[in-house]
């Protein structure tokens, strides 16, 4: 699992991380019983923290960065990178990119953990930044000469977003070259395709979904109704680098794949559970999901379903291990806090945080090919070996 440090485990620019959106105002308190300390005492506190900056600080102070930062700080105390707050800009663009629409340089990006460096997890195609050069793994250090780190995620992503036809510059480090470079990218509208298709040879259908937005599921019956009118005989579902998504699309798309029973359950610290299940119309043609260790959240709650109704078989490498659920609360003011309520369990019972899913085949692509972005078909050993497991069920 060591190339899991090319992988992101925060939020993507496009949208990368299973949520229930909570059309809720809860407000903004700080309970005594939750912090172990009273009201009164954290308030002293903070003036006090106030009084020396004003005095003492030596340049000037914006206070609305102040203000922001005292939120962000107070979430971030919690030590759960998934548990972030958003300012109202940061929330809009958080909404805006579960559409899959947006302006900007069309890759996603996140934390890696190991070294909290912003990086590429997978240009979209034809999108300007894989035109630009940019591959999976290469560190963005500065955006427009501003040098940013995984704490800056947020602001780093909505830097790179602006409206189509502007440009963006971006310092970039590529490791496994170990070089640094400058990159100038122009923004574009990205109504960027979250999966793609084709048919492979013997009539064998593939498709590959990069993530799961609000139009994820539309666009994945379209190619499976495409490949279905075409005779395809089995299917590849490619889930390699896919962050994951929205849960209620993920689940509409396992329920086309499995047959009645569950796919998901939810837990939260109460026990409470959340249950989705499937109905009784499922693939008829044999079913091989690709998977990696980028594989992540919605991506491993449909490997993990398939692979607990032994409805297909997993190809690849185990998949990355998150297996939290995050919600939004607005604030009101048109910000949000973003809280991991819960934790997912496949259909066995497993929760897969910090673990992962094996696949039924374990196969490793070479060190040289696993930063590419696309894998030419004679090259790609894992492709070719869900191939032959789908043909031997025909």
């Amino acid at each position: 699992m060591k190339d899991k440090k090319s992988f992101l485990s925060g939020l993507a620019v496009g949208m990368s991380i299973v949520i229930f959106v909570n059309i809720v105002f809860i407000g903004f308190r700080i309970a005594m019983g939750m912090t172990g300390h009273s009201n009164l005492g954290m308030n002293q506190k903070v003036n006090k923290i106030l009084a020396y900056l004003n005095r003492f600080y030596v340049d000037k102070i914006d206070e609305v960065a102040l203000e922001e930062g005292m939120y962000k700080g107070l979430v971030a105390g919690v030590g759960d990178p998934y548990t972030t707050y958003m300012s109202k800009e940061e929330f809009e663009d958080f909404q805006t990119e579960t559409t899959g629409r947006y302006a900007g340089i069309g890759v996603v990006v996140s934390v890696d953990q190991t070294d909290q460096l912003i990086t590429v997890v997978s240009p979209f195609e034809g999108s300007p930044g894989a035109e630009a050069g940019l591959i999976p793994g290469d560190k963005i250090i500065k955006v427009n000469d501003f040098e940013v780190t995984g704490d800056d995620l947020n602001e780093a992503v909505s830097m790179m977003k602006g409206p189509a036809g502007t440009k963006v510059k971006l310092t970039v480090y590529r490791k496994s070259e170990f070089k640094t470079f400058d990159v100038e990218i122009t923004r574009a509208n990205i109504d960027y395709p979250t999966v793609s298709h084709k048919m492979l040879d013997g009539n064998i259908g593939y498709i590959k979904i990069v993530s799961f937005d609000e139009v994820t599921y539309d666009q994945f019956m379209t190619a499976y109704k495409d490949l279905t009118s075409k005779g395809q005989k089995g299917l590849i579902i490619d889930l390699r680098n896919n962050p994951g998504g929205l849960l209620s699309i993920v689940t509409k798309i396992a329920d086309q794949l499995l047959p009645e029973g569950m796919i998901v359950y939810t837990e939260d610290k109460n026990g409470k559970k959340d249950t989705y299940l499937s109905d009784a119309n499922e693939i008829k043609v044999p079913l091989v999901i690709l998977v990696n260790q980028n594989s992540a959240s919605a991506s491993e709650i449909l490997s993990g379903a398939v692979k607990d109704h032994n409805k297909g078989k997993l190809v690849g490498t185990t998949t990355f291990g998150k297996g939290l659920v995050q919600s939004i609360y607005p604030l009101g003011d048109g910000s949000a806090i973003k809280i991991t309520i819960s934790k997912y369990y496949t259909p066995s019972g497993v929760c897969i945080q910090g673990i992962g899913i094996e696949p039924d085949y374990v196969v490793e692509l070479p060190d040289d090919l696993k930063s590419k972005l696309t894998l030419d078909e004679k090259e790609d050993i894992q492709l070719k070996k869900a191939l032959e497991v789908i043909k031997e069920q025909l």
